[in-house]
């Protein structure tokens, strides 16, 4: 996801913006911004917003469904690291997603909010 870390931002304000993109009972409950893409979890779902061009004007988003996620991994910040390194494996690819999480984010918060997303609990 590009090569800044992404920092955690207030929900309502990516509701705002991207809240068409939601089902009528669907919530963002986290929020991630770099300086362009935005990464988002919702109950159900991982959402990335990718913005392309000099514009902005194109647009990728991609949704991946919580039941894809085979596991993830979370790796907190060390004493000489500026960010925390979280880890997705989909079903569908042998790479994991990688995004860079900027250091001060609630790291236990994600992880439970993965955690119940992809335990379905």
């Amino acid at each position: 996801m590009g090569f800044f870390a992404a920092t955690e931002v207030d929900v309502s304000d990516i509701d705002k913006k991207y809240g068409a993109l939601l089902l009528d009972d669907e919530r963002i409950l986290a929020a991630f911004k770099t300086i362009r893409d935005v990464v988002f979890l919702t109950g159900d779902r991982l959402c990335l917003i990718n913005i392309q061009g000099l514009t902005g004007k194109k647009v990728e988003v991609t949704s991946i469904p919580y039941r894809s996620i085979v596991r993830y991994s979370i790796e907190t910040a060390g004493t000489f690291d500026l960010d925390a390194d979280l880890k997705i494996w989909i079903s569908s690819t042998h790479e994991p997603l990688e995004i860079k999480i900027g250091r001060g984010s609630d790291l236990p918060g994600i992880q439970k909010l993965l955690a119940k997303g992809v335990l379905r609990r």
